[in-house]
């Protein structure tokens, strides 16, 4: 009996050692899988660029592993970036497939005019161009999207939309490309805006320049 115990310890002891010699030698050799070529697609080449040389400014040694917090926050720190697919591709490379940001409005802030990506960042005004709606006002980014999912929902399309309005009330104005301006309430918008499109294809009221449609349930022309 004491035998077969010894011979038991014997082997538990001989397996533990192989097993930690193969692991020493998997992470001997993973020392040496360093990144060598990094490819960025999705945006533009000198975007594209930009993210590969910061990538490996990083010095990724190990392509087992990577930190991806570093890599995340590196990639993310682009405005342009709406989402984005990180590949290995083992031995040394790493494939980086951006989506880019769709631009959604013109706005201005602190001086300077920017595009208002759907990733909900403020990008530099020079990738888009200016057919976009500007936003006057000051609005939270968060009250843009607020207001364009109504939009989206009701029968006036977006891209009808020249100048949007933000008043210290928290109200929307909106200004068609035809010249028609909507006047918005603060509450009950969708209920609004239904009512204002009515008016908008209807060919009996073609020369209106002005809906208005703050009061609850009642829509107030000017021509």
């Amino acid at each position: 009996m004491h035998q077969r115990k010894s011979k038991k310890i014997l082997i538990y002891f001989f397996l533990l050692f192989l097993v930690g010699s193969i692991n020493n030698i998997n992470i001997n050799n993973l020392k040496f899988q360093s990144v060598k070529n990094i490819n960025v697609t999705g945006l533009e080449n000198e975007d594209n660029s930009i993210i590969s040389k910061k990538i490996k400014n990083l010095k990724l040694d190990n392509i087992y592993l990577i930190n991806k917090k570093d890599l995340n926050t590196l990639i993310e720190s682009n405005n342009l970036v709406e989402k984005y697919f990180i590949f290995k591709k083992y031995p040394s490379s790493l494939n980086i497939n951006i989506d880019k940001t769709s631009f959604l409005a013109r706005i201005s802030k602190n001086g300077k005019i920017y595009d208002l990506g759907s990733n909900g960042k403020l990008i530099e005004n020079k990738y888009s161009n200016n057919q976009l709606p500007f936003v006057f006002g000051n609005p939270e980014i968060i009250e843009f999207f607020n207001i364009k999912k109504i939009i989206d929902e009701s029968e006036i399309s977006f891209e009808e939309i020249e100048s949007l309005y933000f008043f210290l009330s928290k109200r929307w104005d909106l200004e068609l490309r035809n010249n028609i301006i909507i006047k918005l309430p603060n509450d009950n918008i969708k209920e609004s805006l239904k009512l204002a499109s009515e008016f908008l294809h209807n060919n009996e009221f073609k020369d209106i320049k002005i809906i208005d449609a703050r009061i609850k349930n009642q829509i107030i022309l000017n021509d």
